[in-house]
């Protein structure tokens, strides 16, 4: 700009003095004017560019510099964010954690409660002067508030100690020293020993006998045995070593055997549906037993020779006789041709057909009997879980207290399920058996029936054979 204006001023200094100076001289002088105002604007542009340029590095390494310090603290932020995250995270996983084990100190504390209190009325005759001040301390803990929780626990493990401990020493007897009451209420010192659910005592004066709990008293009562019994109770506590006059068990041990080996403990086990079971078992049995007498009864009928006497008599024509000699004959076989050869006027096929079906008749009876027995076991045996399952899950949802309950109803269940299955495993055998009879016997018929046909029919026009009766399939009775 300011060249230009030096420009106009000289082309108006030019104008001015036109009449003065030559054209060519004017114009040269602005010439060298302007080339001197370009130069010096140029110089100062030059001069403003390295002004620039000097100034421009410094601000960019101070804009990276400081870009890099955001970068960096960005980072920072970022890394402090996730560690205050993952912080909470793990606090709330021990507070939780801090939760449940508040939750099972509370449930430990409580079944050791439950434990000490149970342990109390299980313990035999005597054994509240062994254990008694145990068991009232850790009955006491959970109601004493000045106890800290490891007191508490304290106490309920002393008593967890003592239970355990009293297990191994009660395997083959416990001796502890103690006080009993006699007959008389007199007070007596002496020794105890335990033998499973027997209580035995012998006091220091030489009396000895079976040891009775007294109510409301932590002295039992003891029971004098006479002559031999009480020497050999005295020696047995004494010594530790002996022999018992009478059963500790009370008649538990031998009831066990028996119920254990007893197939009517398991019958009686099994539940009501033992009794459907029962029932279709004795039927099973029953129907096998007549299909066996049956078939052998139907073996020693066998006649073979009469069977070729039969046919012999056929061949030769003579009719009435092979049909007495059907009658005379008790082989099923025979019977069977005689009865179609003398019906063969109306239709031999037909009466072919009718007397096998009645024979097979004969041979069927029964079968399906174990029919029915074999499917409906398994299912006698399936009502028979489900009644015993629904009895173990209504206990469950009330007192638990009773195990035994529990699995009295498991095993109705598995009692009942095992018996249906066997009575159908049982009952199949005999009848894959009789069918397999059954499938001889109706051969053993269609082959005669055949070689009869052969026989009877004249040999310029031989007749169809007859079909032969299977199970289920009608057949055609003359009358």
């Amino acid at each position: 700009m300011k060249t230009l204006s030096v420009l106009f001023a000289c082309l108006g200094l030019g104008l001015g003095a036109r009449a003065q100076t030559p054209p060519a001289e004017t114009l040269g002088n602005l010439s060298r004017a302007a080339e001197q105002e370009l130069a010096t604007s140029i110089a100062d542009l030059n001069a403003l560019r390295d002004q620039i340029a000097a100034e421009k590095l410094p601000l960019a390494q101070e804009l990276t510099a400081v870009e890099e310090r955001v970068s960096g603290l960005r980072r920072e932020h970022e890394r402090v964010t996730r560690l205050s995250e993952s912080g909470h995270l793990e606090i709330a996983e021990l507070k939780q954690k801090l939760e449940q084990r508040k939750n099972d100190l509370e449930y430990v504390k409580l079944r050791l409660d439950e434990y000490a209190r149970n342990f109390e009325s299980r313990i035999g005759v005597g054994e509240l002067q062994h254990s008694g001040k145990l068991i009232e301390s850790a009955k006491q803990a959970l109601e004493n508030d000045t106890l800290s929780r490891g007191e508490v626990f304290t106490r309920q493990l002393a008593l967890a100690e003592r239970s355990l401990s009293r297990m191994v020493d009660a395997i083959g007897g416990m001796r502890f020293d103690g006080q009993a009451v006699d007959l008389q209420g007199n007070l007596l010192e002496g020794r105890f020993a335990l033998l499973g659910p027997v209580t035995l005592f012998k006091a220091h004066n030489g009396v000895s006998g079976l040891v009775v709990p007294q109510s409301g008293s932590t002295n039992p009562l003891v029971r004098p045995l006479e002559g031999v019994f009480q020497n050999s109770v005295a020696a047995l506590v004494e010594g530790g070593e002996g022999l018992l006059p009478f059963d500790p068990s009370r008649g538990g041990a031998l009831k066990a055997l028996v119920q254990k080996t007893s197939l009517f403990h398991i019958f009686e086990k099994g539940g009501p549906i033992m009794w459907p079971l029962l029932a279709a078992s004795i039927l099973a049995l029953g129907t096998v037993l007549e299909r066996l007498f049956f078939l052998i009864n139907e073996a020693r009928k066998r006649d073979r020779r009469a069977l070729e006497t039969f046919f012999a008599e056929v061949e030769r024509g003579d009719t009435e006789a092979a049909v007495r000699t059907s009658k005379g004959s008790r082989f099923f076989v025979v019977r069977t041709l005689g009865y179609a050869l003398e019906h063969k006027e109306q239709s031999l096929a037909n009466a072919l057909v009718y007397a096998q079906a009645q024979e097979l008749k004969r041979f069927r009876r029964g079968v399906s009997i174990l029919d029915t027995v074999i499917t409906l076991a398994p299912l006698l045996g399936l009502l028979g879980t489900v009644t015993g399952m629904m009895g173990s899950f209504s206990l469950i949802g009330g007192d638990l207290s009773a195990p035994g309950a529990i699995t009295g109803g498991i095993a109705e269940a598995l009692i009942a399920t095992a018996f249906g299955l066997g009575i159908a495993i049982t009952a199949l055998l005999p009848f894959n058996y009789l069918n397999t009879k059954i499938e001889e016997a109706s051969h053993e018929i269609e082959s005669a029936s055949a070689q009869l046909e052969l026989l009877v029919q004249p040999r310029s026009a031989p007749a169809a054979a007859p079909k032969p009766v299977r199970s289920g399939q009608p057949s055609t009775v003359l009358v």
